[in-house]
């Protein structure tokens, strides 16, 4: 009887212990901006407005005009096949049904150590900013194929040059075990074209 209680304890605990995540928030509070750019995006902290929490939220300008800007917002290293990831941030855009816009994206990063390292396109949310000012956009993804780390994006869609969007608020979900590395770790701000990546393949 002693060891069917065990076990029956034991089957309640692991669900428990398999289901353990930690939820973690960024607001560009400090002097960093991001972990890396792709493309014509040019990162800066903007102090007066607009911005979502605190006192600060970061400007993402294209400049020059041409392709898709990406910014790297937020890296989850330590993650398995069958781990579940979720990201949100607040995004501003004030132009209904025209660019600029922004989408929350990702791509699989499994080096260890390098934040512009790409391992292949994680997907992301097919929608939108709406254009209505302030907006949480969101996306979960799953690992598979044994990626190990995985780069949370915040990408501008624009149609001319010095078009820009602010992104605050950033959330974070994964599982326990996970690193949940932001940009006020210090990372050298690199610069990244589709040439760079085909070359490291």
């Amino acid at each position: 009887m002693k060891f069917l209680l065990s076990f029956g304890t034991l089957l309640l605990v692991l669900p428990m212990t398999a289901l353990a995540i930690q939820t973690e928030t960024y607001g560009w509070e400090d002097v960093y901006t991001v972990l890396g750019v792709y493309g014509n995006g040019v990162p800066d902290l903007e102090y007066v407005a607009p911005v979502h929490g605190g006192s600060q939220s970061l400007e993402f300008v294209e400049t020059p005009y041409g392709g898709t800007p990406q910014a790297y917002l937020a890296w989850i290293q330590n993650l398995s096949d069958g781990d579940t990831v979720m990201a949100s941030y607040w995004v501003y855009d004030d132009t209904p049904g025209v660019n600029p816009a922004s989408r929350i994206w990702g791509h699989w990063n499994d080096d260890p150590v390098d934040p512009m390292v790409y391992s292949g396109s994680a997907g992301g949310n097919g929608d939108y900013s709406q254009g209505i000012g302030w907006e949480l956009i969101e996306w979960e993804w799953t690992v598979s194929d044994g990626h190990t780390g995985l780069m949370i994006e915040g990408r501008l869609y624009s149609s001319a040059e010095f078009d820009t969007i602010w992104i605050d608020d950033l959330t974070i979900t994964a599982p326990d075990g996970a690193t949940i590395i932001f940009p006020n770790i210090p990372v050298a701000l690199v610069r990244q074209t589709w040439a760079d990546i085909k070359a490291s393949f």
